[in-house]
């Protein structure tokens, strides 16, 4: 067993939407052939798309097919089992030009290793040996790996990094602001090698890495852009799966792992929240769920009933959820799962180049999210 193999299943709760259902939806499966997918991305522009694989493999989806030959292979490489694996990749805003992309990934000891490729003279082969390390992190535990990296509107990388695993935060790494762990990080890829730190970090001039932008994270389990705002799925610890935003101005933010589980005092039965950021929405274990998997704000052309929902799931429920996020606060919270089929264990979305949702499961499916005919 690879993905969560400590997970335990419990039940989760959701509120109701109030209103009626704008459009119907539905599922398209696009490929039921892949091995354990956790992302989707496309370059700027490009009609291809780009499948992750945990066990190692970035694969092309181009016309409609997979195409035999992966895009990078790094089985070799990469650890195996629990929350391990090949977890994220991000194309350059400029990968048209410079073909550069990154991919996050736990090696053989189970350490996090954020690496720089090329692509090759072939658009459908990368360059393994153009591979640079950026940062190598060690990870205490096999769990809580993060894993999501992407590139803000701003032009740096950001990365998400989970607290280091076991239970409860146990060395209360993620508000250490001299560990990488249980942190959002920021770097500029194109400032230095192997990275510049942008002055804005809150460490930037001491006090901490300067490679971190925000603290409190437990497990980001997918984080995305919606212009400035990044919205990041933080995974619980036994009662409250979350979900927060900040903006790409807010260095120093604390989303308050592990002082507070949600808006609940964590390790004391009072706990002061001031300088915390506080989640936009969550739900309990209590009646299902328990592990949030984060998507995206729908921009696409195709449901433009959808535009501004911010969709996401657990992978314990097999359930697709939205909500809308402004003024500071969630609304029109919508379970959109009774008008789809069973769609399984959903481990992540992407989007295509025209900003199209897709889903991935545990039992290695791709679908794409489609109205209904």
């Amino acid at each position: 067993m690879r993905l969560f193999v400590t997970i335990l299943l419990a039940l989760a709760t959701f509120v109701a939407p109030a209103l009626a259902q704008p459009v119907q939806l539905a599922t398209r499966l696009v490929s039921s052939e892949l091995d354990m997918p956790l992302f989707v991305a496309a370059p700027s522009g490009d009609p291809r798309l780009f499948v992750v694989e945990q066990t190692g493999k970035i694969r092309i989806l181009a016309d409609g097919r997979f195409l035999d030959a992966p895009f990078l292979d790094l089985s070799a490489s990469v650890s195996g089992g629990s929350e391990q694996g090949l977890l994220g990749l991000a194309f350059h805003p400029g990968y048209a030009e410079n073909g550069r992309f990154f991919v996050n990934y736990t090696d053989a000891n189970g350490d996090t290793q954020i690496v720089s490729y090329s692509v090759s003279t072939d658009a459908n082969v990368a360059d393994p040996a153009s591979a640079s390390v950026l940062l190598s992190i060690d990870q205490p535990y096999a769990n809580h790996n993060g894993g999501w990296l992407g590139f803000g509107p701003d032009g740096l990388l950001y990365i998400g990094m989970g607290d280091g695993g076991s239970g409860g935060d146990p060395q209360r790494r993620a508000q250490n602001p001299d560990e990488l762990l249980g942190k959002i990080l920021r770097i500029d890829v194109d400032g230095a090698a192997p990275y510049a730190i942008p002055p804005g970090n809150p460490f930037a001039n001491g006090g901490g890495r300067p490679e971190i932008f925000a603290l409190g994270a437990r497990n980001p389990w997918r984080v995305a852009f919606d212009g400035n705002d990044i919205y990041i799925a933080d995974v619980g610890q036994n009662a409250i799966e979350e979900i927060d935003v900040i903006t790409t101005t807010d260095a120093g933010a604390n989303l308050g792992w592990s002082i507070m589980e949600g808006d609940r005092c964590f390790r004391e039965n009072t706990c002061s929240t001031d300088g915390l950021v506080l989640p936009i929405h969550q739900y309990t274990h209590d009646a299902g769920g328990c592990s949030i998997t984060g998507g995206y704000v729908y921009r696409g052309k195709a449901l433009p009933e959808l535009s501004g929902h911010y969709f996401f799931a657990d992978l314990c429920e097999g359930k697709l959820r939205s909500l809308r996020y402004g003024d500071g606060k969630a609304s029109d919270g919508r379970d959109w799962t009774d008008q789809l089929d069973a769609i399984g264990a959903i481990t992540s979305f992407g989007l295509d180049r025209a900003g199209e949702l897709y889903i991935t499961t545990l039992e290695g499916n791709l679908f794409q999210l489609v109205r209904a005919d």
